[in-house]
């Protein structure tokens, strides 16, 4: 059973990524892969090659899953202007209760 790895999509600040690395989970943003601006449906696909749950306030992300497109996961929340906290807590917290094989096609919200 493999641990659940992050993608942070351009929408989250980076210091999630920062403090979920600081708690030794796998996590990378879209920043990070030079792939700010790139489109929804890509940053899926990209998040599900990498074997990686994309974390996301964007609704956009819920239709494409609601679609039926094939994804390694989806954690949303929706936007706030005190979200960083939640979603590290958040985020580590389904990282210790799920695998990433529990993850795919399934969608949490944080």
């Amino acid at each position: 059973m493999a641990e659940i790895k992050y993608y942070l999509d351009e929408n989250l600040h980076v210091v999630i990524a920062t403090e979920l690395n600081r708690n030794g989970i796998d996590t990378v943003t879209a920043r990070d892969l030079g792939k700010l601006g790139d489109t929804d449906p890509n940053h899926l696909a990209r998040a599900r090659e990498m074997g990686c749950v994309l974390c996301t306030q964007d609704d956009d992300f819920l239709c494409l899953a609601a679609s039926g497109i094939e994804h390694a996961g989806i954690a949303y929340r929706r936007p706030s202007k005190f979200s960083i906290g939640v979603w590290v807590n958040g985020l580590i917290d389904l990282h210790e209760k799920r695998t990433a094989e529990e993850m795919v096609n399934e969608v949490k919200y944080i």
